[in-house]
């Protein structure tokens, strides 16, 4: 059974980091594209970011472009959010996910695509 367990979250200011990880178990980790979403207070849950899986190719959505960088180490099973520049607006319940299904764009955006999903990480940013 695939299990995906994030780590990291806390509570930081605006302007501060913090490095989402998310580690896989009981899986083949290098054959998932992985997908890093979030879900703030009365909101649904959204897409962030998306790497392949050699990392060679990375997607972000558009409000985290240049403040967040998707990584993987298929050594260790593991996959990382780094963010920075954190802003109020970026306050969410992150989840790690993995995509099993081999797609020509190597990395997929819809939440339906994705098969298996972590419990979540809280991080808050406060202004």
């Amino acid at each position: 059974q695939v299990q995906l367990v994030e780590s990291g979250g806390g509570s930081v200011q605006a302007g501060g980091s913090l490095r989402l990880s998310c580690a896989v178990s009981g899986g083949t980790f290098n054959i998932y594209s992985m997908g890093w979403f979030r879900q703030a207070p009365g909101k649904e849950r959204e897409y962030v970011a998306a790497i392949s899986t050699s990392g060679g190719t990375t997607d972000y959505t558009d409000s985290v472009k240049g403040r967040f960088t998707i990584s993987r180490d298929n050594a260790k099973n593991t996959v990382y959010l780094q963010m920075n520049s954190l802003e109020p607006e970026d306050t969410a319940v992150y989840y790690c996910a993995a995509d099993r299904t081999y797609r020509s764009a190597h990395f997929s955006r819809p939440q339906d695509e994705y098969e298996y999903w972590g419990q979540g990480t809280q991080v808050t940013v406060s202004s």
